[in-house]
């Protein structure tokens, strides 16, 4: 057989599998996360991860859909978290709405863009955020780093604030309520469940 035709049909099946493995997840119209976010106050003690000091401000826990994804490996921030996610929850994981919203992340931000609102603006913006998500271990940041848009993910941890030696901080919002610079939810990951939902799989990291 020819190495051409060989090396041909490797690279269209690759591809394929490419497309197939990062496409975003398709659920039909329809509410699929509609618990909202609940935090607690909580005792638990700082700790150091990766040369840095991390505080608990209180404990997280979310349900809710993947609506982006983006991965950064440059910058401090990357020194302890790989991956945000821009996440929905309520009308925010509905596709009828999100079919209507342009969505995109860069430089630790999320953005959205309407031409017209299938919701009111004040319920996309408490019904969605983006998190700086910091694993607790190699095992969370592996299915971390392969969450796609469209899934559904439950969270669970703590929102913290991070210190360095030099003075370099780094503290989340405590409330879904806010938007803009400093909105966003830096999240310490202990548990992670990803549904997949259209292929009946589900995948559960827990950290002890």
């Amino acid at each position: 057989m020819n190495w051409k035709f060989i090396l041909f049909v490797t690279l269209i099946s690759y591809g394929a599998y490419q497309h197939f493995s990062n496409r975003p997840l398709s659920h039909g119209n329809g509410i699929i996360a509609s618990k909202q976010p609940v935090q607690n106050s909580t005792n638990q003690t700082s700790f150091n991860l990766n040369g840095y000091k991390i505080t608990p401000l209180v404990s997280f826990e979310i349900e809710a859909r993947v609506l982006s994804t983006e991965h950064y490996s440059l910058g401090r921030e990357a020194d302890l978290s790989p991956v945000d996610l821009a996440l929905g929850w309520g009308k925010m994981s509905d596709e009828a709405v999100l079919s209507k919203i342009n969505i995109t992340q860069s430089d630790r931000f999320y953005y959205w863009h309407v031409d017209a609102f299938p919701i009111p603006r004040r319920e996309i913006e408490i019904n969605s955020a983006n998190m700086h998500i910091i694993p607790a271990d190699d095992r969370i940041k592996k299915i971390l780093e392969s969450v796609r848009s469209g899934e559904v993910v439950k969270l669970s941890g703590y929102l913290v604030q991070v210190n360095a030696n030099d003075g370099w901080h780094w503290k989340s919002s405590l409330t879904r309520e806010d938007t803009g610079n400093g909105a966003c939810e830096v999240v310490y990951a202990k548990g992670l469940v990803v549904n997949k939902k259209s292929d009946s799989a589900l995948m559960q990291i827990l950290h002890n």
